[in-house]
């Protein structure tokens, strides 16, 4: 038997949940480290901080924060870069396009909620074939706040006509569930992303956890 009932749609982070971007992001700094000399890292040394977008390969890159007099230039420079590659080498997680049909049989309606910014979600998505059936796809910068902040799961909800209590957010990061908590959602923490031996999953408090995304079917068995 399935944990939650009555659930009329799903919404999902992006990166980490869906997709596999990784890579691309880790190109991306990359080539930025190797414009100026530096050695090349390997894309295990990048991934686990891919969930935090270009912050977080910045600091992989170059130990550089947000506080640092540069980081506004080199993230625009980490943006432009990305901007040219960020289809090339990245995909949806296996299962997904599985889950996303199984979904749709059940007559579960399924958006996106991500922080990633529209300049990048929508090309992006519109390259992949698998966001065709969305019902809505909310950007980082498509409402006033990102995540924490529930405004961007409220967004989507409303686009897609479902009530916020009837709707699963599943994402990778904490920020995610926090999210999804003040939307008056449930909750499902993916653990099969980004996840880094920083994360203490347990912590979220999210209503569930699942270790591949076929794994979200199981807890809708009965919905």
């Amino acid at each position: 038997m399935g944990i939650f009932h009555n659930v009329s749609g799903v919404l999902f982070d992006l990166d980490g949940t869906l997709i596999d971007s990784a890579p691309d992001l880790g190109a991306a700094a990359d080539q930025m480290r190797i414009r100026r000399g530096m050695a090349s890292l390997p894309l295990e040394v990048y991934r686990p901080l891919c969930g935090a977008g270009a912050r977080g390969m910045l600091e992989i890159a170059f130990a550089m924060g947000p506080d640092h007099a540069d980081f506004e230039a080199m993230r625009e420079e980490f943006f432009t870069t990305y901007e040219r590659c960020l289809t090339e080498r990245t995909f949806a997680f296996e299962g997904v396009a599985e889950l996303i049909a199984a979904l749709q049989a059940r007559g579960i309606a399924w958006g996106v909620v991500t922080n990633k910014s529209q300049r990048f979600t929508d090309p992006l998505t519109a390259g992949m074939p698998l966001f065709a059936s969305a019902g809505a796809i909310v950007s980082g910068d498509t409402t006033p706040h990102a995540k924490p902040h529930p405004a961007p799961l409220l967004e989507a909800a409303r686009r897609m006509g479902l009530d916020p209590a009837h709707c699963l957010y599943v994402g990778d990061d904490e920020r995610d569930i926090v999210a999804g908590h003040a939307a008056g959602m449930r909750t499902v923490a993916a653990t099969y992303g980004y996840l880094g031996s920083r994360s203490d999953v347990a912590a979220w408090n999210a209503h569930a956890q699942i270790n591949s995304p076929l794994a979200l079917l199981q807890l809708l068995q009965s919905a």
